[in-house]
């Protein structure tokens, strides 16, 4: 019997006990570095769409200018050559959709257009992005809305 204890005690490696802390830790590590993936996702989507929105203010001016005094819908500046991937009625770049309305000059009212961007919903992930962003033609400012769409009224990123 003392032959058979010993023979135990000699021999090398893991409990079970000590196997489920390691896989208990490898999958805290996976769950913490999954979350700050994510929150890099959503901080690039939100980047890249408030750059994409400064770039549309800027081509809306150029379209503006050369069309007439009156504001490009996403199909017209396309077929200027504008971005591709804004080509659809409400395209989803970046993580966010983005809706652009626009009111052709009339002889009592100038021309009008209003840009919202809003993180996409994406099955199995959530929101792709924070928050909801808000351009028009008046000033040329971003409102950003942490809650829902943005609009005028909503504060300027940072104020």
């Amino acid at each position: 019997m003392n032959k058979n204890y010993r023979k135990k005690s000699h021999e090398h490696g893991f409990t079970l006990i000590e196997l489920m802390i390691v896989i208990a830790i490898i999958g805290i590590l996976i769950g913490a570095a999954t979350l700050g993936w994510r929150a890099a996702v959503k901080s690039g989507n939100e980047a890249a769409t408030l750059q994409a929105m400064k770039t549309i203010a800027t081509v809306q001016i150029q379209y503006y200018n050369s069309h007439n005094r009156n504001f490009g819908t996403f199909e017209q500046l396309t077929k200027d050559g504008f971005d591709s991937r804004f080509a659809s009625n409400a395209p989803v770049v970046d993580g966010y959709v983005y809706t652009l309305k626009v009111n052709a000059k009339t002889s009592a009212t100038p021309p009008t257009y209003t840009l919202n961007a809003d993180p996409q919903q994406a099955e199995g992930l959530g929101a792709t992005g924070t928050n909801h962003f808000y351009l028009d033609n008046t000033g040329g400012e971003i409102h950003v809305n942490g809650t829902q769409p943005a609009g005028a009224n909503d504060p300027l990123p940072g104020g």
